[in-house]
């Protein structure tokens, strides 16, 4: 079973950072890729980034790359979402996913994944 919590978020002023968790309680957490997604205020839920089961794939949405890093800590059942020189367009809240390590879907589709969090809000001020 796996049940993913998020935390980390809150506000923060343009240009500023903060780091996103999500920990799985269950006990097979590396057999899952891992992906963020986000949801701003009136707009449908997107992909933000996605690591392999392992560790050795990540993949970014264009509007992240350079700011966000993903990693993943297997021994701690927790991924994360460092977030860089945030922007007020970060503005959403994020959630993160589980999908099983081998699949036909792509990192960025929704429906390659299983299991989502309850999400975390993250403002950016102008």
């Amino acid at each position: 079973q796996v049940q993913l919590v998020e935390s980390g978020g809150g506000l923060v002023q343009a240009g500023g950072s903060l780091r996103l968790s999500c920990a799985d309680s269950g006990r097979t957490f590396s057999s899952y890729a891992m992906g963020w997604f986000r949801q701003a205020p009136g707009k449908e839920r997107e992909f933000v980034v996605a690591i392999s089961w392992s560790g050795g794939i990540t993949y970014y949405a264009d509007s992240v790359k350079g700011r966000f890093t993903i990693s993943r800590d297997n021994a701690k059942n927790t991924v994360y979402l460092q977030m860089n020189s945030l922007k007020p367009e970060d503005t959403a809240v994020y959630y993160c996913a589980a999908g099983f390590k081998y699949h036909s879907l792509s990192y960025s589709s929704e429906a390659r994944y299983n299991y989502w969090g309850q999400g975390t809000q993250v403002t950016v001020s102008s």
